[in-house]
């Protein structure tokens, strides 16, 4: 550890930072490395700390307890704060936590049910399997907590940590619901409890009839429900400190209750406790309203009537008539705990028993007729209907709380080791007391007494109050501080992992929840989860609560199992769990047991919750989650793109997997800004999100000074164009090798790209110097090379952006040559986006005049019939005319300063008055010719046009005619006009084919612009370039002749394969 020690100046105020890479100049640091023997690493130090440093720090770092102890840290009376260091260990810190959580509400007031209504084989199948899921949940939480430090928030930190932001933000919530709806059943349990076995008279709303019994017991909870939670809520409110040091009550409660239970079992072998129960025939009674389980009983010889008489019967007297059922069978008295030797664990295996209304005993009954008047009697009945599913829903979350460890990481001394054992341990513990609770449960205690699930039958006593030692007060009392005191850790314990999640910023419209108070109270995330929790009071019932908390519980557990499998399956280089005893199949077993048991439970419970995951999930995705967290979803993710890839061979698609993968040719000003970015719109629009897009460019200079703000900036532009894709940006010394290198080198494997876009360059007549239309070529010839197609957009900033919506219009394609079908692709791939989408498709093709032009639309008709493309189909007829002389003026114009500059190195206005002066001359030339006599042809029949003045427009073919050098000949196979000026007889054959060319592209343009001046795209097949270079202006020339008058053209070069096909 180094110590720096710097002394003020005189007059200086504020003294220098302690730190000699903070506001330090070079001369303090040179002060610093003197005989240090790091003067080598000076460089590397400014920016990487040196080891001792590090281990200075890390050696220094205080993990602040978490949860509800992170703010009660106090002050001392100099005003520091005092941090305790954890010294938890796995006992306190870990196993009576989660001891805590586990064992609660639904042990006290359902599990009893649960048994004497599946009976004890099915009890126990619904125990193993839940204890199943949480141990190899379980499993799977210890390698992920031990692989590295756990910060607040538990399990979510654990999940979005290892699955990213998506699945960590969906999961979270889910967790949070699951934690909040917890509190609501913790409550209604507490509330249970008061109303049904505390104080029964405390009820508000008492029903007038039997019918309304159940409804006005709903009512009560609801009313004491909401009071319970907004007291509870004021006390996490006012301090959670008073919570914190409650917990050791609580958990005294738990622990106490547990072994009265063990101990009045014991006691059922030497004694059992006598708890009477009475049946009329099979049906089990309610003896709260009386004393002796007969119906009359014989006094001094004197027949009497009983207060049971009197609940069935009409009047007290012998003749009074009575309820036919109860005329009909006799009344007997059982004991209700038989005791574990009595042998009653022989009925309880299973139970045979067809559902009813009422809660029997297997014996025979004779039955009534009339069952009209049973809700009147005093039975003991069934409140729902139950099947095994439903039960698997109720009791799973007697297992949820296995995260109480992991939860307070940050209080243990060693989590590494606490965390696993100590979970694993309560695990097993609980599950250990949950199985033999099943078996001796079955084996103590009658089955009508099990099925009664508020102890009707046993004088309103909790039925597993009836098997505790020694007396039922005790899991009375217990059960109902167990349950407020498990209420209060939800409701501490879900407001922090709503802040948690707050405070990532993954989930937008949380982050209000994210702040609190001064000391750091999540005031509006207790709000809220009160909000939340006060929706399960008002369901009022237990079993529907239940099932609900269960779907999000398991939702967690499901991804905590799938998290760690796809960390062990990847292989990460930072998986170096501490926790050894872990596998992939466990964790997969676990995640199929999740998912079994949340079908099982409710199946449209299941699919509420996968929605409700979804959506969020969905959510952060649209949003872009902007957190990178060294996720196992993007090393998957990695993994199936270095798979996909290796198995994708560098071999050309078939024809009917094709698709354009567009490398995109940017061009960036002087301020790294996209200088067109209508073309990233223009992508977007035609690959609508699917396929490779590479958005490139090149820029001359140093990789170091420039890669890094030109990235910045193409990323900056696609996201505004809402452009998918990757940025590629090349920087070189040259240009023209930058982008030779980016079409030889873009992509990878079989992901490379098979089409380039780029934007014609508009000004190239203008430019200073001749690179941009030079590069521009190369690039032609070098697509052309490489078998990759070639798009060309001209006027690009004219195109529309993704926001517009093109009315009425259409996409024109002139089809000249056939080079893969290109061009009949394009249009369709740009009407599926919703720019294009009203635009209609028209298809113009050129004919010869040998050629068939009805025959031929009607076989260009056939053939997109066939390729499924609807399209207005238009044949337009090009006959053999004369080469104006407009054509043979703007030939020797190409020419001469073609000629010109390839010998004169000028500036540029020095360039445009010498191509005004070849201009001028060549007018002079022409009108020279003007007077000169027209040459007689050796035809017989030959007519003299008069001469007239030239006008450069004319293009008409009648017009062509009129000019001195015209000779109109008759031959007997064809008719045909040729311009010849006398210029052009000095010139080689080069200058005749350039002629044609500049002819080809005139006429070819009249016809375009005449046909689709008001198209709102046009796509042209885009001519090869020259074979040799000097010939590379006048290519430009050609094309820029070409695409005269039209607003919107894509010129279109195929990569010389068939891209579109006929066959399914």
């Amino acid at each position: 550890v180094f110590f720096f020690i710097f002394f003020c100046l005189p007059g200086d105020v504020t003294p220098r930072e302690s730190s000699p890479f903070i506001n330090n100049t070079d001369q303090d640091q040179e002060n610093y490395y003197d005989g240090k023997n790091m003067a080598l690493f000076e460089e590397e130090i400014e920016s990487n700390p040196m080891v001792s440093s590090l281990l200075n720090k890390l050696a220094n770092y205080t993990n602040l307890t978490q949860g509800v102890t992170e703010h009660e840290e106090y002050e001392n009376e100099e005003g520091v704060t005092k941090i305790r260091s954890p010294q938890m260990g796995t006992f306190i810190g870990v196993y009576l936590p989660c001891m805590q959580n586990i064992l609660g509400v639904i042990l006290f007031l359902r599990l009893t049910w649960i048994v004497g209504t599946a009976g004890i084989l099915e009890s126990f199948a619904i125990v193993v399997m839940c204890c199943t899921c949480t141990m190899l949940t379980a499993i799977s939480m210890s390698a992920i907590a031990t692989n590295g430090v756990v910060p607040a928030g538990g399990s979510y930190y654990m999940i979005s940590r290892s699955l990213g932001p998506e699945f960590g933000g969906a999961v979270g919530l889910c967790f949070y619901l699951g934690t909040t709806f917890a509190g609501s059943m913790y409550i209604l349990g507490t509330i249970e409890i008061l109303l049904t076995y505390i104080v029964p008279n405390a009820a508000v709303f008492v029903a007038e009839k039997k019918e309304g019994e159940a409804e006005a017991m709903l009512n009560n909870m609801r009313v004491y429900g909401t009071c319970c939670l907004a007291l509870m809520a004021l006390v996490v409110f006012v301090g959670v400190k008073y919570v914190n040091k409650l917990a050791l009550v609580f958990l005294a409660c738990v622990v106490l209750s547990i072994m009265a239970i063990y101990a009045g079992v014991i006691k059922t072998v030497i004694e059992p406790p006598d708890f009477p129960i009475c049946l009329l025939g099979n049906r089990s009674l309610q003896n709260h309203n009386f004393e002796k389980c007969v119906k009359t009983e014989v006094i001094k010889n004197v027949t009497y009537t009983t207060k049971l008489w009197e609940l069935f019967c009409d009047s007290h007297h012998l003749n009074a008539t009575c309820d036919e059922y109860f005329t009909l069978n006799n009344v007997t008295e059982i004991q209700g705990i038989p005791g574990l030797l009595s042998g009653v664990i022989k009925g309880q295996w299973s139970n045979k028993t067809n559902f009813s209304k009422t809660i029997v005993k297997r014996q025979s009954s004779v039955p009534a007729q009339d069952n009209s008047r049973d809700i009147y009697m005093p039975y003991v009945f069934n409140d729902i209907s139950t099947f095994f599913t439903l039960l698997v829903g109720i009791y799973f979350p007697s297992v949820t709380g296995i995260m109480a460890g992991s939860n307070r990481s940050g209080d243990l001394r060693d989590a590494q080791r606490s965390i696993p054992f100590g979970t694993i341990l309560a695990i097993a513990t609980t599950s250990f007391i949950y199985m033999t609770c099943v078996v001796l449960f079955g084996a103590c205690i009658e089955g009508v007494v099990l099925r009664d699930k508020f102890g009707d039958s046993v004088k309103k006593n909790l039925v597993i109050g009836t098997l505790a030692w020694p007396s039922p007060w005790v899991i009375v009392i217990g059960s109902f501080f167990s349950c407020c005191g498990a209420g209060l850790q939800s409701l501490t314990g879900a407001p922090r992992l709503l802040q948690a999640i707050a405070r990532d910023g993954i989930v937008p419209f949380l982050q209000v929840f994210g702040h609190g108070k001064a000391n750091g109270e999540p005031t509006w995330a207790l709000l809220m989860t009160a909000g939340i929790c006060e929706i399960g009071i008002l369901i009022a019932s237990l079993d529907a609560v239940a099932p609900i908390l269960s779907m999000f519980f398991l939702m967690c557990y499901l991804f905590v199992n799938l998290a760690c499998a796809v960390q062990t399956l990847l292989r990460t280089p930072n998986w170096r769990p501490r926790f050894k005893f872990y596998h992939w199949t466990l964790s997969f077993l676990g995640m199929s047991l999740c998912v079994s048991l949340m079908f099982i439970s409710s199946w449209y419970y299941a699919l509420v919750a996968m929605s409700i995951a979804g959506c969020i999930y969905k959510y952060i995705e649209y949003r872009g989650a902007e957190k990178e967290w060294g996720d196992g979803i993007r090393g998957l993710s990695l993994n199936a793109a270095r798979y996909a890839l290796i198995r994708l061979e560098e071999v050309q698609p078939h024809t009917k997997n094709w698709r354009p993968q567009l490398l995109v040719l940017l061009k960036l000003d002087s301020d790294l800004g996209v200088k067109h970015p209508r073309l990233l719109s223009f992508t977007t629009q035609l690959k609508a999100g699917k396929g490779l897009t590479i958005v490139s460019s090149v820029l001359e200079g140093t990789y170091m000074t420039l890669g890094a703000e030109a990235k910045s900036a193409e990323q900056s532009a696609m996201h505004a164009e809402r452009t998918k894709g990757f940025c590629h940006v090349v920087v070189s010394s040259n240009l023209r090798d930058g982008f030779s290198h980016l079409i030889q080198s873009a992509g990878l494997g079989g992901m490379k790209h098979n089409a380039v876009l780029m934007a014609w360059p508009g000004a190239w007549k203008q430019a200073e110097d001749s690179y941009p239309w030079k590069n521009f070529i190369e690039t032609v010839r070098e697509t052309t090379s490489a078998h990759q197609a070639l798009l060309v957009a001209k006027n690009i900033d004219k195109f529309p952006s993704s926001e517009d919506r093109l009315g009425e219009g259409t996409i024109d394609v002139w089809w000249i040559v056939h080079d893969g079908g290109l061009l009949m692709l394009l249009p369709f791939l740009l009407r599926q986006h919703k720019v294009w989408r009203k635009c209609k498709m028209r298809i113009f093709t050129v004919a010869q005049m040998d050629d068939n032009s009805i025959q031929m639309k009607k076989d260009l008709q056939m053939f997109l019939y066939h390729l499924r493309l609807n399209a207005v189909v238009e044949v337009v007829e090009m006959h053999d005319s004369d080469i104006a002389a407009f054509t043979y003026e703007k030939t020797l114009v190409m020419e001469q300063r073609s000629q010109m500059l390839k010998q004169m190195q000028l500036s540029r206005n020095e360039r445009e008055r010498e191509i005004q002066s070849i201009t001028d001359e060549s007018r002079i030339s022409i009108k020279r010719k003007k007077s000169s006599v027209v040459e007689t042809l050796k035809a017989p029949n030959t007519l003299q046009v008069p001469s007239l003045s030239i006008s450069r427009d004319m293009r008409e073919d009648e017009e062509v005619a009129k000019q001195p050098w015209c000779h109109l000949g008759h031959n007997p196979s064809r008719k045909h006009v040729r311009i010849v000026p006398p210029e052009f007889n000095l010139y080689s054959h080069r200058n005749q084919s350039n002629v044609r060319r500049m002819h080809t592209a005139v006429k070819l343009n009249e016809v375009v612009v005449n046909k689709s001046q008001g198209a709102q795209l046009v796509l042209l097949n885009m001519p090869g370039p020259p074979k040799t270079k000097g010939g590379d202006e006048n290519y430009m020339e050609f094309l820029e002749v070409l695409m005269d008058g039209l607003d919107r053209v894509l010129l279109v070069r195929g990569g010389g394969r068939e891209v579109i096909t006929i066959y399914s």
